[in-house]
């Protein structure tokens, strides 16, 4: 496992949310458990690009920062959901206005992405 040999800068909040929310899935995975998908299959079936590993890895960061709870049930076989923590609840609002945002810029930032891409592909 990844042991992190430097030890993050902690002293402004941009730093402190992007270590909390670095991640390609996690805001994904805060806003489909606020919406109620809260089993690893309903998950997974919501962000298909991602593998079961990667979205197990970002559920356990997410736990691990107090924004997710798991619960086990004692069932053959087991069975897992996800909730939000309230102070997950705290990041909704902000989830959803840089989801407006994004859609507000839709076509700008895809044109900006894919430029990049086509350049890529090009050179």
């Amino acid at each position: 496992m990844y042991e992190r040999k430097i030890l993050p800068n902690l002293n402004c909040g941009l730093d402190l949310i992007g270590e909390v929310l670095y991640g390609k899935w996690k805001i994904r995975l805060l806003w489909f458990i606020n919406e109620g998908h809260k089993r690893p299959s309903e998950l997974q079936r919501k962000i298909p690009d991602a593998t079961r590993r990667v979205l197990n890895i970002q559920l356990k960061e997410l736990e691990d920062h107090e924004l997710v709870s798991k619960v086990i049930y004692p069932v053959v076989p087991p069975k897992v959901e996800y909730s939000l923590t309230d102070f997950g609840k705290t990041l909704i609002p902000v989830i959803s206005v840089l989801g407006n945002w994004g859609d507000e810029n839709e076509e700008r930032l895809q044109s900006v992405i894919m430029k990049r891409y086509n350049a890529d592909s090009a050179g």
